[in-house]
């Protein structure tokens, strides 16, 4: 079963989706789109049908569980490796493993892994983790010696996969449910935020610096108080770093 949906249409999407299918779903870029898809049975299509005009669905052929363990392949920015649990990393990486199932977010989209070259490249410190999904971001900054790390996220099935994933990796973190855009956020040193363009134009960061990312390449965020440092790019998709602008 499956539904496609313009990118800008893309965040919502994936919250819908992660309500209808909290075991997990697929995602696939599709030239100006993406599309996303779950196995389901009746009453999962009936669910879909419901919430997505233009949804279809298609018989899978057996041997599917397989497959869907095919399309999630590990990913290596530079000394990380995000991968599946049941992919082994390289020897000489810092590992993120991440169950797919558990909630969206598993490292292989452009957004997160231009936010992962981001932490690479700052001073470790204090980070807060705004719309932190599954927890990619936080478990990748707590193995980067980020401390301590702190995560919020609307969603309470993200939160909870947020601290499984965490405990899966032995790393601490922090996860809360909160909204984070438009309200007054924990302080840390760097902010990550990998959310909606909307949601980065509403933040109200108390760090000195700020990553953000979620948005295309054609789109540029501002945010008050903070000058611009640096933009990265990656199959469309674009990520900024800000600093705080001296007083």
């Amino acid at each position: 079963m499956s539904v496609t949906v313009p990118l800008r249409r893309a965040e919502q999407a994936r919250a819908l989706m992660l309500e209808l299918f909290p075991q997990g779903f697929e995602e696939v870029d599709r030239d100006g789109a993406v599309e996303l898809a779950a196995y389901t049975d009746p009453g999962g299509e009936e669910r879909l049908m419901r919430v997505f005009t233009g949804a279809s669905a298609a018989d899978v052929e057996s041997g599917w569980e397989e497959r869907w363990r095919e399309f999630h392949k590990p990913v290596r920015v530079g000394r990380l490796w995000i991968g599946p649990p049941w992919e082994d990393p390289p020897a000489d990486a810092l590992a993120v493993v991440v169950d797919p199932g558990r909630a969206f977010g598993t490292g292989a989209h452009p957004t997160t892994r231009l936010c992962l070259e981001a932490l690479l490249e700052l001073e470790p410190g204090s980070l807060l983790d705004v719309g932190c999904g599954s927890g990619v971001l936080m478990i990748a900054a707590a193995l980067l010696g980020y401390a301590p790390v702190t995560g919020v996220d609307t969603d309470p099935a993200a939160v909870e996969a947020a601290r499984a994933n965490a405990a899966a990796n032995r790393v601490e973190i922090d996860a809360r449910q909160a909204d984070g855009a438009g309200a007054p956020l924990p302080e840390a040193e760097v902010t990550v935020a990998n959310i909606s363009l909307e949601g980065v134009v509403a933040l109200q960061p108390r760090s000195a610096v700020v990553v953000t990312s979620g948005y295309l390449v054609s789109e540029r965020p501002e945010l008050p108080g903070f000058r611009h440092e640096i933009r990265r790019q990656l199959d469309g998709w674009a990520a900024d770093v800000y600093r705080r602008e001296s007083q």
